[in-house]
């Protein structure tokens, strides 16, 4: 089977490297004409791809031709001010999509879609994003849902991994937000885990929580986090009340029969 994977950076190269490990054959896309070496190196099939709120740069069609499965896994990257409307990204790529007759889709989104409102969310809770971020990808998850092919979304905790670890930016840093507020972190082998499981159970039009099912606040987690890795403690502050919410995976658990790794 062939899988077309939108976006071969931190989470995409290396699910395109384990798809390959498992028999698939896999057309993969970036951005960077430097990478291209990349991919082909790991034996992906690449495609020089950029999307925009306007149109397509790249050869969209062979990159989707043959696919049964397409993954978008392409940051919203709101944070610039001159940053394109992310969804008129989406809206831009769904034609393409359906004109290739592509039956599944797998949509790498975020908790951001939920309001930080100190409860317990799970995929039935409605999504009340803060975010720019998180509200183009809840217009995103929409127009997706209501195309002619079968999506399934995953809404990806904070990611993590052996080359990304956000302690590393908080420590030695001082008056620190949010004490109190759980972490929802995943692990990038949990997050390859999760969407191999999707594949294998043909767990198609569905949306997953991917997030690891321990929660401890950010003081503890960022104060251990930092003592095992010999970095200067964060200090946090206490003055404000804390704000978060902890997100549910127990779907992915009981649906998908994930175990976590991580």
């Amino acid at each position: 089977m062939q899988i077309s994977i939108l976006g071969c950076g931190w989470l995409g190269l290396p699910l395109a490297q384990t798809l390959i490990e498992k028999g698939f054959s896999v057309n993969g896309s970036t951005t960077s004409p430097a990478k291209t070496e990349q991919l082909k190196t790991a034996g992906i099939n690449p495609f020089l791809i950029s999307l925009t709120a306007n149109g397509m740069e790249g050869d969209i069609a062979n990159f989707l031709r043959g696919s049964e499965i397409l993954i978008i896994d392409i940051p919203p990257k709101l944070r610039k001010e001159q940053s394109e409307s992310f969804t008129d990204k989406i809206k831009t790529l769904i034609p393409h999509i359906e004109a290739a007759g592509i039956a599944k889709v797998m949509f790498a989104s975020s908790t951001a879609v939920y309001a930080e409102d100190n409860t317990v969310v799970t995929e039935e809770t409605p999504a009340r994003p803060e975010t720019e971020s998180g509200k183009q990808l809840l217009e995103a998850e929409g127009l997706l849902a209501n195309a002619k092919f079968k999506t399934t979304t995953l809404r990806f905790g904070g990611l993590v991994g052996e080359d990304r670890q956000p302690v590393k930016y908080l420590a030695g840093r001082e008056n620190l937000e949010n004490p109190d507020g759980p972490v929802n972190l995943i692990h990038q082998k949990d997050c390859i885990g999760i969407m191999l499981k999707i594949i294998e159970t043909d767990s198609w039009g569905e949306i997953f929580n991917a997030v690891a099912p321990y929660h401890p606040t950010r003081e503890q987690h960022y104060t251990q986090q930092a003592t095992a890795l010999n970095l200067p403690l964060p200090k946090f502050s206490h003055e404000k009340p804390s704000r978060g919410k902890k997100v549910s995976s127990q779907k992915t658990i009981d649906v998908l029969g994930y175990v976590f790794e991580k």
